[in-house]
């Protein structure tokens, strides 16, 4: 006589899985990089960036999200970077200065803080680590801060394999 063989992880009402590719904000991922409107790629000269300013096509960017960024070692100031994200304003969900990555990170940041923790209260959860989408390291930082305070235990992986991490007292 065989036994059924019983999956309790799966079974178990208390274990939330969180998947942060859940919250992945869709639209465009898109880099300006303002290598190009600068004199030899070192000097903005500010006629000639306002310029390249006046004449780009902001509406590329409309529904996106963009990264500023200059990959040369010019030093850009300030208000350049604001100046493009007046332009960028009407079509963008939203601008950041940085890479993709940092974008990513300060997408999952919103998306984190709006997070009802609520619903996590006394659960056991399991944050899902593997994704197919870019999920960068800080977002997973910033979960587990938003939900150690209210969860009974956090664990990091899968049902099958999950690494414990916090288990209250």
């Amino acid at each position: 006589m065989s036994k059924e063989i019983v999956n309790r992880i799966a079974n178990n009402q208390n274990l939330i899985t969180v998947d942060l590719e859940d919250y992945y904000p869709e639209g465009k991922r898109m880099v300006l990089d303002i290598k190009d409107w600068l004199y030899e790629g070192l000097i903005l000269r500010e006629k000639e960036f306002r310029t390249q300013v006046k004449d780009h096509d902001w509406s590329q960017y409309k529904d996106g999200y963009v990264a500023l960024t200059c990959t040369t070692d010019a030093i850009i100031p300030g208000w350049a970077y604001l100046l493009l994200t007046t332009m960028l304003h009407p079509y963008a969900k939203n601008t950041v200065v940085g890479t993709l990555e940092t974008l990513e990170t300060i997408l999952y940041q919103g998306v984190i803080e709006a997070l009802d923790s609520t619903v996590y209260q006394d659960k056991a959860l399991i944050i899902k680590g593997c994704s197919n989408k870019p999920v960068p390291e800080n977002a997973y930082i910033a979960l587990i801060q938003k939900l150690q305070p209210v969860a009974k235990s956090v664990m990091y992986g899968e049902a099958c394999s999950a690494v414990p991490l916090y288990k209250r007292k």
